[in-house]
C-alpha cells in the first residue's frame, strides 16, 4: 500500500504488438490455397519466436494476425525489428517476396484498447513496415531507441491519433551491433566457415538449418530446414534442437552428447554438429563463443 492507495490499484503498464499478413487473397491467387497457407504459417511462426525470444506472450488472432504482449518497451521494439527482418530473409515463393506489417503501442489504458490502437498501426503500415507510439518510443533505452525513426510519420490516417507516431526499423546507416555504451550483458560469437555472426541484444535468436531462410545455412542434408536455435536469454544463452536427427554438442572439457527436441545452457566454447558429431570434418560445423 502507498499513500493509502492499494498495491492493486495502481496503473499496469503494458506494450502491445499486432503482426499480419498482409495482401493474402493476393497471395492465394498467385500461389494457390494450399501453398499461399504454408507461406502464411511460416511467416506467424517468425512472429511468435521473435515475441517468445523477447520475453513475450502471443496469441493468433484469426488466420493472417498476431497480438503479443510485453512488460517492456524495449522488448516489444527488439522483437518487431527482428519478426520484420526474419520474414524479409524467407525465400521468395514464386516470386513474391513474404513482408508483415507491425503496431506497437503501450501505456495504462485496458489491453483491448492497447491492442486497437497498435492494431490500426499494423493496417496503416506498408508491407515489411511498422509503427510504433510516442509512449513507447519515449520510454526506450539508449540501445533501443536508434530501432525508431526520429521523425513522426505524416500517414494520413493515423492523423487522428493524440500522440505522434514514428516508424520503427533498423536504418540503413545504423550498426547492427550497438556501440558499447549501449550493450547489456553477454554476447555469444558464431562461426560458420568464414563467417561470424554475433547473438547480442539487439539479435537475441539465431537460426540454423537446410532452409535459405535460416541466418546460417547447413548444406549437410541431415540437417532439418529449421534444425536449432540460439537464443540469448536473461541468465545467458539456450541451444534450442527442433530436427529429426539431433542437435551434437561438445564443449571445451566435456564429452560429446546429443539433444533432441530440447534445450541445454551454452558455456561454451564450444562447436555444434547439425544432425552430425562434432568430430567431423569442420566445413559445417558451428563454433561458438561466450564474450
Amino acid at each position: 500500500m502507498r499513500h493509502g492507495i492499494p498495491d492493486m490499484a495502481l496503473p499496469n503498464t503494458v506494450c502491445v504488438l499486432v503482426a499480419e499478413v498482409p495482401g493474402t487473397d493476393r497471395l492465394a491467387e498467385a500461389l494457390g490455397a494450399t501453398e499461399a497457407g504454408h507461406a502464411i504459417e511460416r511467416c506467424l511462426h517468425r512472429i511468435e519466436r521473435a515475441v517468445e525470444a523477447n520475453a513475450g506472450t502471443s496469441q493468433r488472432d484469426g488466420k493472417v494476425r498476431i497480438s503479443a504482449k510485453f512488460a517492456r518497451g524495449d522488448a516489444a521494439i527488439l522483437a518487431a525489428c527482428e519478426m520484420l527482418e526474419r520474414v524479409q530473409s524467407l525465400p521468395p515463393q514464386r516470386g513474391l517476396r513474404m513482408a508483415i506489417c507491425v503496431g506497437v503501442h503501450g501505456g495504462e489504458a485496458p489491453e483491448q484498447d492497447l491492442e486497437r490502437v497498435a492494431q490500426r498501426l499494423a493496417e496503416a503500415a506498408k508491407p515489411g513496415h511498422g509503427f510504433a507510439t510516442a509512449p513507447v518510443v519515449t520510454d526506450l533505452s539508449a540501445g533501443a531507441r536508434p530501432l525508431i525513426g526520429d521523425t513522426p510519420t505524416r500517414n494520413a490516417v493515423l492523423r487522428d491519433l493524440p500522440w505522434p507516431i514514428h516508424p520503427l526499423g533498423r536504418p540503413s546507416s545504423v550498426p547492427a551491433t550497438p556501440p558499447p555504451a549501449a550493450r547489456t550483458g553477454q554476447r555469444l560469437q558464431l562461426r560458420h566457415g568464414e563467417t561470424v555472426l554475433m547473438v547480442e541484444e539487439t539479435r537475441p535468436v539465431l537460426l540454423f538449418g537446410r532452409e535459405i531462410g535460416n541466418d546460417v545455412v547447413i548444406a549437410d542434408p541431415r540437417a532439418s530446414r529449421q534444425h536449432a536455435r540460439i537464443e540469448r536469454r536473461r541468465d545467458g544463452f539456450v541451444l534450442i534442437d527442433q530436427s529429426t536427427n539431433g542437435t551434437f554438442l561438445v564443449e571445451e572439457g566435456h564429452v560429446e552428447f546429443c539433444i533432441k527436441n530440447e534445450e541445454v545452457r551454452l558455456k561454451g566454447p564450444g562447436r555444434v554438429g547439425c544432425g552430425f558429431s562434432c568430430d567431423e570434418i569442420e566445413r559445417d560445423l558451428l563454433f561458438f563463443e561466450i564474450l
